[in-house]
């Protein structure tokens, strides 16, 4: 079988304007061309669609994700494709992808097999620049910081407290704890400081959430880069920072165009990495895309604890938008792996690791629909090992939570395999539902309520610890003021649990604390939980090592 590279390359692509005039309606002169394939549509153009009625917005969210992969985003497309197939104006909304898991874990994430995003090379790598852009504006923050300490600190800024990181969109393990200014008077105070990855940056989640250059520009200014030697905030305003940053990002703002190899449009807009940021396309696409189609099908990161969670509680809470659906992935492999059965035996049949496994997708499909109040359907993405038993029985078991499931081969045959979930989706969104849409706490509980909310109402925690500096700026950020934002997660996404060997449904489990960190920009509180890091390392090998460029400039291992 053909590589997914050798798929995407293999493609006749259509030129972007026709695909923007023929499926949405958006004439040539509101595209600002980055070649043939893809471009980014003008601001002004959407902001005079803001009069239209809404179309309806499919999430798709997953089980708690497994070695073996679950293929959200290839669902999303086949969904998407599928969709538009039976003769729907249908968009999708995806997240861009990061070159860290690109060149470290994945290789590739603009989808699988027949249901990609493409040019899928582009999209994979720099695209049309949009996390150079939130970089550049994130580091010129940081290196106004330290000038103005080093120009006799007017702000006087207790550098002990700045907690502004810099970042670059690469797995780095040896930038998470650095010192900056070494070298003499002449290069600055010297100070601890670190990276975080691109898509972990506050920047990043300003960058999805805002509407407006307006908006973004105030969002820039309520950063809080750390405090001053009297305990007072110190902003980016403060700093005269907020209307260079917003500058460096006026261009990155408009969503990205580009195509489905089945010629859905597609959004590709905003940050990945629901583990350790929001994770969430970016409202300005989802907006968009709801007043230019029928249906949107977005997705969110990683399981449904972590990047539903967040697109509720956060994206929906910050927008007013309104999932009217819920897709859950699920494959026969995960329940296995969740079931007990090694990553080498997941080839194997194994009906009763199924059912031991389907705990884990058990406590999703009920989070959904009885937390957040979405009506919901599953997605089972077949692969080729598995057999007509572990199918049915996974049929069988969703049936009996009152959830429907489709089986779909999109991987293998693009939309065509994904036409029955379509057509599930489509029945699920006319039938009235019995769900009434919430979040997992209210804005009046205290941060404390809040995150012992996400622990025992999703995760099925006994409790929540602290450690002590973690308690000590929590308070902090509440007497300042702060404690009606929602909070921010972080932690491992493969389990319920901070530990990822706890698989399944564990309960009674402990949430740990480790760090607090002040998003005000972004309007959320993070934290930072078990061994969690904001910054990735490689693993031992890379998917760098296996990138190379062919004598023809063809691009060659991503996957």
């Amino acid at each position: 079988m053909l590589s997914d590279i050798e798929i995407a390359n293999a493609a006749t692509l259509r030129p972007i304007t026709e695909v923007a005039a023929e499926t949405l309606g958006i004439d040539a002169e509101h595209l600002v061309p980055y070649g043939h394939y893809k471009a980014k549509v003008d601001l002004s153009y959407l902001a005079s669609l803001a009069d239209r009625t809404l179309g309806r917005l499919v999430l798709v969210t997953a089980l708690s994700p497994t070695p073996p992969g679950e293929g959200k985003t290839t669902t999303t497309v086949g969904l998407t494709d599928a969709l538009h197939g039976l003769g729907h104006r249908t968009i999708a909304c995806l997240r861009e992808p990061s070159m860290g898991p690109v060149f470290g874990m994945k290789g590739g994430a603009a989808g699988g097999g027949y249901s990609q995003v493409v040019p899928m090379t582009d999209i994979n790598l720099h695209f049309t620049g949009d996390f150079a852009a939130i970089a550049a504006a994130n580091n010129l923050l940081a290196a106004l910081i330290d000038n103005h300490v080093h120009h006799g600190n007017a702000l006087d800024i207790d550098v002990r407290s700045v907690s502004w990181k810099r970042v670059l969109d690469m797995n780095d393990r040896a930038l998470r704890q650095i010192t900056v200014a070494l070298g003499g008077h002449a290069n600055g105070f010297p100070r601890e400081d670190g990276f975080d990855i691109v898509v972990a940056s506050e920047l990043m989640a300003i960058f999805c959430l805002t509407e407006s250059w307006a908006d973004l520009k105030r969002r820039i200014g309520d950063i809080v880069i750390g405090w001053s030697r009297s305990m007072a905030p110190v902003t980016a305003r403060d700093l005269g920072a907020d209307g260079a940053m917003a500058a460096l990002l006026r261009d990155a703002l408009a969503p990205n165009l580009v195509q489905t190899l089945g010629g859905a449009p597609a959004f590709v807009h905003g940050g990945p990495f629901a583990n350790i940021a929001h994770g969430c396309s970016s409202v300005m696409a989802t907006r968009s895309g709801l007043r230019l189609a029928d249906i949107v099908v977005t997705e969110a990161g990683f399981g449904a604890d972590l990047g539903a969670e967040k697109f509720v509680d956060i994206k929906c809470r910050k927008s007013g938008l309104r999932p009217d659906i819920a897709v859950v992935v699920a494959t026969v492999r995960a329940l296995k792996y969740h079931g007990g059965v090694a990553l080498a035996d997941l080839g194997t049949e194994d009906v009763a690791a199924v059912e031991a496994g389907m705990a884990n997708l058990r406590r999703h499909l009920s989070n959904i629909r009885h937390v957040y109040g979405i009506p919901c359907v599953v997605a089972i993405n077949r692969f080729p090992t598995d057999t007509d038993a572990e199918i049915a029985r996974v049929v069988e078991l969703v049936d009996a939570e009152g959830v429907q499931a489709f089986p779909a081969t999109h991987f293998a045959e693009g939309g065509d395999g994904a036409v029955d979930l379509a057509k599930g989706v489509l029945q699920t969104l006319d039938e009235p539902t019995p769900y009434e849409f919430g979040f997992t706490y209210p804005d009046e509980a205290s941060l404390t309520q809040k995150v012992e909310a996400i622990a025992t109402r999703l995760y099925g925690a006994g409790q929540v610890t602290w450690e002590a500096k973690a308690r000590r700026r929590l308070e902090r950020i509440e007497r300042e003021g702060y404690s009606n934002l929602p909070v921010c997660v972080a932690k491992t996404q493969y389990s319920f649990s901070t530990d990822p060997t706890k698989l399944g449904a564990p309960s009674g489990h402990e949430l740990h604390v480790r760090e607090v960190r002040l998003s005000a920009g972004a309007g959320f509180v993070v934290l930072v939980c078990g061994d969690m890091m904001t910054m990735p390392g490689l693993p031992k090998e890379p998917s760098a090592q296996r990138i190379d460029l062919a004598d023809d400039g063809t691009i060659l291992g991503l996957s």
